[in-house]
C-alpha cells in the first residue's frame, strides 16, 4: 500500500485528497459523519486532546533517548582523563 500526498491545494480549492489507496473526499466526509454520529460533538475534542498529549509524550521520550545516545557517543569519543598527582 502506497501513501501519497495528503492534500493538493490549487487556488484554495481542494483538488485531490490521497491517503492510503484511493480514499477520496466523499469517503473522508462519510467517515467524519460516522465518527461524529458515533462519538458526538463533545467526545471528539476530548479524544483529539488525548491523542495530542500522547503524541507529545512520545516525541518527548524519543528526543530524550536521542539526546542520551548522542551524549553517550560523545563520552565514548572523548573519554575523560583521570587527574594525575
Amino acid at each position: 500500500m502506497e501513501v501519497s500526498y495528503c492534500f493538493s491545494l490549487t487556488f484554495g480549492v481542494l483538488k485531490n485528497i490521497y491517503f492510503m489507496g484511493n480514499l477520496g473526499f466523499q469517503e473522508i466526509l462519510l467517515i467524519a459523519v460516522v465518527v461524529l454520529v458515533l462519538f458526538g460533538g463533545r467526545k471528539i475534542p476530548e479524544f483529539m486532546r488525548g491523542l495530542g498529549k500522547g503524541i507529545r509524550e512520545f516525541n518527548d521520550a524519543k528526543n530524550n533517548v536521542k539526546k542520551e545516545l548522542e551524549e553517550g557517543m560523545k563520552e565514548k569519543d572523548h573519554p575523560e582523563t583521570p587527574a594525575s598527582n
